[in-house]
């Protein structure tokens, strides 16, 4: 089984490349790339200039824009892999990770406008900062965080002054070349395709030649500035501000560490604290649920195989199909219009998983000094996730009960079940220790096509009752166009899915010692 289990493991690896990479094919395939939020940050409103330099720059570093597609995706992969290549990063007290700071890519045209000699000292001046720096001590590491963050700021804005006026000097070439009658110059976005540019000739006597030179020196002091800034920010990440995250194997070239699921800017915090955050209500929900579902289900199913044609089997099989039949949708808008509206029953909350004044309260239910009764953070819990589960489980009641149904006529019917009634065996004993056993691995295998589809139908379920799981989550990233938390989302959802599987392999071992994986 051990071994079973480790071929399992690595064999899952493949599975979430896949998943994983046509999520991130889609992203990158949509309008704008895969740094297409970052003009939509903040809930899908237009954000600031400054807050959107820095998102820029943030997906610049994080995965090269301009880069192919695949060569994203493995910067992608090299984050959150758990095998860390490089210098190690460094994590911050709100739990994002810092990586060594990206340098400043050399300006565009080199061959129309070569660097001067003074560009070419401040470049040098830059790469000699890539040398031994000494660790900040504990006693100066908060002012050191500080520094850093400032320098890291000025040096978003100086990369931003930078990108700024090389957009402006493709702007005028762009125009140069199609007073010159050359097409295919731009990009669909509008940027200058410099590569191209470069092939033709410069015209010293074209109207735009002045522009394009001022242009260039601009490009040019600006690059010689963000350098300066460079040089300085990489100094104060080689001083070690902020504690390195991992565990070293050969120090400076491999580790170990957590999956670096990126920030999230719609929300301003790291995917995985958002995550950590939302992936237990959704898995509290679900594991609530569950239970009630194959402790209802499965007895319903014995019983509707041992009594089969009866009214029992008739009432119960009609009861599950037409619940099942009931739109999640229209359930919870039902529940909350008439058993948590106030106009109506309203016994219970609409929305939440506590009350406001849960966090004062003592966990078990009491009676306070002055003689009123306080339910409790676990009772008022309970009372607020009642509505999300049952939407949650009365849907599953059909599928399983009739699976089970199913299975056990099926073996009711075998050789073995006459042979142990013409002995005398017991009904309920036949029932129970020979039938049912033997009908265990169809009802095992449900639990592979329900768990997924509890998971999906959370995200509708949590949206209705305002439940900040998995679901609310990944639908305001969706909304707010957040590709980080959108890619973070999907990792872990498939995770748990695979995670499902395996599971099941071995209830099957468990259930039926004929299933062996050796």
């Amino acid at each position: 089984m051990f071994h079973y289990v480790l071929r399992r493991l690595l064999l899952m690896i493949p599975t979430l490349l896949g998943i994983t990479f046509l999520i991130f094919l889609l992203l990158a395939m949509a309008p704008g790339g895969i740094g297409a939020g970052a003009v939509r940050a903040g809930g899908g409103s237009q954000v600031e200039g400054s807050k959107l330099a820095v998102i820029q720059a943030y997906f610049e570093d994080r995965y090269g824009i301009k880069d192919p597609v695949l060569v994203q995706y493995g910067r992608w992969l090299a984050r959150i892999a758990p095998v860390k290549f490089g210098a190690r990063d460094q994590s911050t007290p709100a739990g994002a990770m810092l990586s060594t700071p990206r340098e400043v890519d050399a300006p565009p045209m080199l061959s129309w406008f070569p660097l001067s000699d003074a560009t070419i000292e401040a470049r040098d001046r830059a790469e000699a900062a890539l040398g031994t720096v000494e660790p900040v001590s504990d006693a100066a590491r908060e002012e050191a965080q500080r520094a850093y963050r400032r320098l890291e700021t000025e040096y978003v804005t100086a990369r931003g002054a930078y990108r700024a006026a090389i957009k402006l000097l493709g702007n005028e070439l762009i125009d140069f070349a199609q007073t010159k009658g050359i097409a295919g110059v731009s990009t669909a976005e509008g940027d200058a395709r410099f590569d191209r540019i470069e092939r033709i000739a410069r015209d010293p006597a074209a109207p735009q030649d002045a522009s394009i030179q001022k242009l260039a020196d601009e490009v040019h002091t600006r690059y010689v500035g963000a350098l300066e800034v460079y040089r300085r920010v990489r100094i104060a990440f080689a001083a070690k501000p902020f504690p390195e995250a991992g565990i070293p194997i050969i120090p400076g070239w491999i580790s170990l560490g957590a999956p670096d699921l990126g920030v999230s800017f719609s929300q301003g915090q790291p995917s995985s604290v958002l995550i950590g955050r939302a992936l237990p209500v959704t898995m509290l929900l679900n594991f609530i649920a569950f239970p009630i579902i194959y402790l209802i289900a499965v007895p319903t199913g014995i019983l509707a195989a041992s009594r089969r044609g009866s009214w029992f089997d008739i009432g119960s099989g009609g009861l599950f199909v037409a619940l099942w039949s009931v739109p999640v949708v229209w359930t919870g808008t039902l529940m909350i219009g008439y058993l948590a509206s106030d106009q109506y029953l309203g016994a219970f909350p609409a929305s939440g998983l506590s009350d406001a004044a849960a966090v004062r309260w003592t966990y078990l239910p009491s009676w306070r000094p002055d003689g009123n009764f306080e339910p409790g953070w676990l009772l008022d819990r309970i009372w607020h996730i009642c509505l999300p589960v049952t939407c949650l489980v009365y849907g599953g009641f059909a599928i399983l009960a009739k699976q089970t149904r199913a299975a056990m006529l099926d073996n009711f019917s075998a050789d073995y079940v006459r042979t142990a009634i013409a002995k005398g065996v017991p009904r309920g004993t036949v029932t129970l220790r020979h039938v049912f056993r033997n009908s265990l691995l169809p009802i095992i295998t449900m639990f592979v096509t329900i768990f997924p589809s509890m998971l999906a139908g959370s995200v509708i379920i949590e949206r209705i009752f305002s439940v900040p799981g998995m679901g609310s989550l990944l639908l305001e990233a969706i909304n707010a166009r957040d590709r980080e938390l959108i890619l973070a989302n999907t990792l872990m959802v498939a995770a748990v899915n695979l995670v499902a599987l395996l599971l099941a392999d071995i209830l099957y071992a468990a259930a039926d010692p004929r299933v062996t994986y050796e």
